[in-house]
């Protein structure tokens, strides 16, 4: 299956997603990390997308449609794949079409907007090995380092309060009008995503129908 991943910044698409990859055996395309990881490693596409992701801006078209299709064209996505990130915006949209890729569904995940910025604000991850924590929901065991290798938590920079705001306005503006596109072809799935995981993770499975 070809299944896309929709819903704003914090609402547990990411989640979702691997999930459901670990269930049908297709891989996770997430542009999130693939982006991230070029800003950490300053490559020439990581320094252009750095100031739209710290501004809680989208990174432009050209670059983030570039990377889905290269990575598209890898054998493990023979079988099917699952995007989460991309597309962000109805020509991104658009543009998947026009590289002959028909998605079988898209899954949107609800979640009320104060809840997201509860979830985001709260995040703490791990700059040495990336673990993720929360400071309610999932704290280190001492609420400061990682569990893991015992380096000091941090807030990203695109988790702080005025960039959720700009994130989430972005969100509605920009990449929301995609589930009227989806809609129009039939594939759109709509998830309620308030709630513990797995019971976000069950309505998932019933949307997909597989």
């Amino acid at each position: 299956m070809k299944i896309m991943f929709l819903g704003a910044p914090g609402a547990g698409k990411g989640t979702q997603a691997d999930k459901t990859s670990a269930r049908l055996g297709i891989p996770t395309i997430s542009t999130g990390v693939i982006i991230r990881e070029a800003v950490k490693c300053g490559t020439e596409m990581g320094l252009k997308a750095k100031k739209f992701i710290e501004a809680g801006a989208l990174v432009e078209d050209s670059v983030v449609i570039g990377i889905i299709k290269e990575r598209l064209a890898k054998p493990d996505c023979e079988n099917g794949f699952i995007l989460d990130g991309f597309p962000r915006t109805v020509p991104q949209a658009e543009a998947l079409d026009e590289m002959g890729i028909a998605l079988d569904r898209v899954i949107s995940i609800e979640v009320p907007d104060e809840v997201i910025a509860e979830r985001m604000t709260g995040r703490r991850v791990c700059a040495g090995c990336g673990a993720s924590y929360h400071v309610t929901d999932n704290p280190s065991k001492d609420g400061v380092n990682c569990d893991k290798c015992n380096t000091p938590l941090t807030v990203r920079a695109d988790d702080a309060p005025e960039v959720v705001l700009s994130r989430l306005a972005v969100y509605h503006e920009t990449t929301e009008p995609l589930k009227d596109y989806y809609l129009a072809k039939g594939i759109l799935k709509i998830v309620d995503g308030n709630g513990h995981v797995d019971q976000t993770s069950r309505r998932t499975v019933e949307a997909i129908g597989k």
